[in-house]
């Protein structure tokens, strides 16, 4: 009886780290901003030039890659589209290319070809938070990863970017970015 009950706890206390370990535990959410300086407008921001650094840390937090970038976006008044060339320490180059549409003053829907269906963006304050799923390739396969992506403005030139990537709910990789608009 006493192995049935330490089993139970077991299970249990199992239970209750995947539970809350794999949910999103970010309480943060884009409406604590509301009324916030200096307040990012994603398509003023990223119209034009702008360069960007990176680094990609995995789940432990060791980082694993890094990076360069540059962006180069045009709005059309409804629609920023946004040209990313990513330059990685490794050699390898990555283009990606949204279309970012803006909904309402604090809404947002982006496409881009290696985003699974659509991602969704809000914007209050200093703060720009978008929500997609990208396609990653891993080994000669691409596989489905969640991103919990934050911009934060500092001033009108810079800001902050922190992603977090997650699989089944589970963190696998953060990324950290420095944007400088020219």
């Amino acid at each position: 009886m006493s192995k049935i009950i330490n089993l139970r706890s077991i299970l249990l206390i199992i239970s209750l780290f995947l539970i809350t370990n794999c949910s999103n535990n970010s309480d943060m959410k884009p409406e604590d901003f509301k009324g916030k300086e200096p307040r990012l407008i994603i398509e003023n921001y990223l119209s034009g030039n702008v360069k960007a650094w990176g680094v990609l840390q995995n789940r432990s937090g060791k980082v694993t890659r890094q990076f360069s970038a540059d962006l180069d976006g045009k709005w059309d008044g409804k629609q920023l589209i946004l040209d990313e060339k990513f330059n990685w320490d490794d050699g390898e180059v990555q283009t990606r290319q949204w279309q970012i549409t803006k909904i309402d003053d604090n809404n947002y829907e982006g496409t881009a070809g290696d985003v699974v269906g659509k991602a969704r963006g809000y914007s209050y304050g200093p703060a720009f938070k978008f929500e997609y799923v990208l396609l990653v390739p891993v080994k000669g396969k691409e596989i489905k990863i969640t991103f919990d992506d934050w911009i934060f403005k500092q001033d009108d030139r810079v800001a902050i970017n922190r992603a977090t990537m997650t699989k089944f709910g589970i963190k696998v990789a953060e990324l950290t970015v420095v944007f400088v608009k020219d």
